[in-house]
């Protein structure tokens, strides 16, 4: 028998897709293992993986909702949610996006956002909303309704802009 006649042809299997589960908290009720869940993932990407040596506990996290997305076993999303005037006037502000690297390019960064917007609704209305976007993510963001408001900046080294969802 040659070579060429032991071919095996392999057929694509599907893929299951991860089920998560998501949840908003405040500070004060966040286990201790979340909060070590939260603190880990911020730092694992923008510490060690963006290279970016900033100080992360910044007094604010007490002051936010925190949004969370868990696969199975682990935190693989976050974000840090502030309702309407808490940190701006008349907006909600968006912080801290962030998603594991090995789940990207799953569409759970689109996943996150949508959460965010219903996590920050009053009734049935999403409030204006404001962000700080690191530049290289700004697509991703117009994609949810986003603009740029020509305002960009260095924040810890890396380019920024500020973006508003009326």
């Amino acid at each position: 028998m040659k070579a060429a006649d032991t071919k095996t042809e392999f057929k694509k299997l599907p893929v299951a897709k991860p089920s998560y589960r998501h949840f908003t908290k405040s500070y004060d009720a966040l286990s201790v293992a979340e909060v070590h869940d939260m603190f880990q993932l911020r730092s694992e990407v923008f510490v060690v993986e963006q290279d970016c040596v900033y100080q992360d506990i910044d007094g604010l996290d007490t002051k936010a909702q925190h949004l969370f997305v868990y696969d199975s076993l682990n935190l693989v999303a976050y974000a840090r949610l502030f309702d309407l005037d808490i940190f701006t006037p008349k907006k909600a502000v968006i912080g801290r996006v962030v998603v594991r690297e090995t789940y990207r390019g799953m569409g759970l960064g689109h996943y996150l956002i949508r959460f965010c917007f219903e996590a920050l609704k009053n009734g049935d209305k999403t409030p204006p909303i404001k962000i700080s976007a690191q530049k290289h993510l700004q697509k991703f963001y117009e994609s949810h309704g986003f603009v740029n408001m020509g305002k960009e900046y260095l924040e810890d080294g890396i380019p920024h802009c500020e973006m508003h969802r009326a």
